[in-house]
């Protein structure tokens, strides 16, 4: 006879399982060894737990149907009550209990997220209604009109209520649309005259603007032009037979004031292109300074070139940041050239050079007398060990003589 923590089998092969209830039998086993009897039985119960833990993992990450998973529990429970495996079975009914309720919780939940979301849905269509029937009133004839185009949209995008309710609402909310569209009509049917008084107030716009078609005071004519065509739009269109002659008119007036003011620029835009072309070739004097060999010689000639840079007028605006960086990377350079000059003459630093060169001098030389004296003993050993050291500090006082040199000395 075998047997583990939760089942065993008897000397006749059959196989039971431990259960809060007594042992159960699982089946009858004849075919190999008892250990191999518990063996496939427990398998069978650890496929029990995956089936389990899969489910488990599908209610709780998914939105799997409650119907669908208490059919699912229902029918792993019966494969427990079946008693054809060998495990911890009140442990694996446990967790399906759990699950049951954790799916009514889950239903109830949603049954409730369904009546908030219809509720949420009455209210966004009184909404609707309401916002409809305020601008039912409103005389934004372009605004208000998209606007309940728009809210026609919204409208369709949201989910039934009952019947009832929903045609009420519907019936709202269309007859706020009608009230809207009557009193539209009834407002463009009043155009004519506004248009008439759009006529009169573009002919004075437009008796303004030819009187400043001739003006050369460009920034503040420019301005008022730009305020002209602002009044324009805002008188709305006179009639079909006036409005296109008018705008002609006002817009041919602009033509000449604009025209002659282009002519002028055009002469600017000449003479600066001039000016860049000069300041192009004192920029490549500049750069020839470079790179700097006499510091003296070089801050004078780039002040030479920078009094005639100067006198010279004005650039394109879109050329200036270039051809200006050409003159200041001159000028940079000639000022890190001052501050080397500056760092090769000062004495302190030098001083800390020529310091440190002659402590490297004399431990060089010292070395050299004991290699000297080494071999003159017949001490090789000694003699080559130094002379690794000698290396060492000779490169160290190549280096040092190296930066003497460049404080002059």
């Amino acid at each position: 006879m075998s047997s583990d923590p939760w089942g065993r089998v008897d000397e006749t092969g059959t196989v039971y399982v431990r259960t809060a209830d007594g042992e159960k039998v699982v089946g009858s086993w004849q075919a190999g060894s008892p250990d191999e009897a518990l063996a496939y039985f427990e398998r069978k119960y650890e496929g029990l737990v995956v089936e389990i833990g899969l489910l488990e993992r599908r209610v709780r990450t998914t939105d799997l149907a409650a119907k669908d998973a208490l059919a699912a529990v229902e029918h792993l429970r019966e494969q427990i009550d079946a008693h054809h495996a060998v495990g911890d079975l009140d442990a694996l009914r446990a967790r399906l209990d759990k699950l049951t309720e954790t799916v009514e919780s889950r239903r109830e939940e949603r049954k409730a997220q369904r009546a908030k979301q219809s509720e949420d849905a009455r209210k966004s269509k009184e909404a609707l209604v309401t916002e409809a029937e305020e601008l039912a009133q409103s005389e934004q004839w372009r605004a208000a009109g998209e606007r309940l185009r728009a809210l026609v949209d919204t409208w369709k995008g949201l989910p039934r209520l009952d019947r009832k309710s929903d045609d009420e609402l519907w019936h709202r909310f269309s007859h706020a649309r009608s009230a809207f569209s009557k009193r539209r009509k009834a407002h463009f049917a009043q155009l004519d005259s506004q248009r008439e008084d759009a006529r009169k107030v573009k002919e004075r716009l437009v008796a303004e603007a030819e009187s400043l078609s001739g003006s050369t005071d460009w920034g503040p004519t420019a301005a008022r032009y730009r305020e002209l065509m602002t009044e324009w739009k805002a008188a709305g269109r006179a009639q079909r037979e006036h409005e296109d002659e008018l705008w002609n008119r006002f817009r041919g007036a602009q033509d000449v004031f604009f025209a002659a003011r282009s002519s002028v620029f055009a002469e600017r835009d000449a003479e600066q292109a001039e000016n860049l072309k000069l300041k192009e070739e004192l920029a490549g004097e500049a750069e020839k300074l470079l790179p700097v060999t006499d510091l003296k010689a070089a801050r004078a000639a780039f002040r030479s070139v920078n009094e005639r840079w100067e006198a010279i007028g004005h650039v394109p605006r879109d050329a200036r940041p270039k051809v200006e960086g050409r003159m200041h990377a001159v000028e940079r350079a000639i000022q890190e050239a001052e501050e080397a000059e500056w760092r090769r003459t000062n004495p302190e630093a030098r001083a800390r050079a020529a310091g440190l060169t002659g402590q490297l001098q004399a431990a060089v030389d010292k070395l050299r007398g004991q290699i000297e004296q080494a071999r003159a003993q017949g001490n090789t050993a000694r003699a080559e060990k130094l002379e690794r050291e000698l290396e060492g500090r000779q490169a160290l006082l190549d280096q040092a003589l190296k930066g003497l040199q460049e404080f002059g000395g």
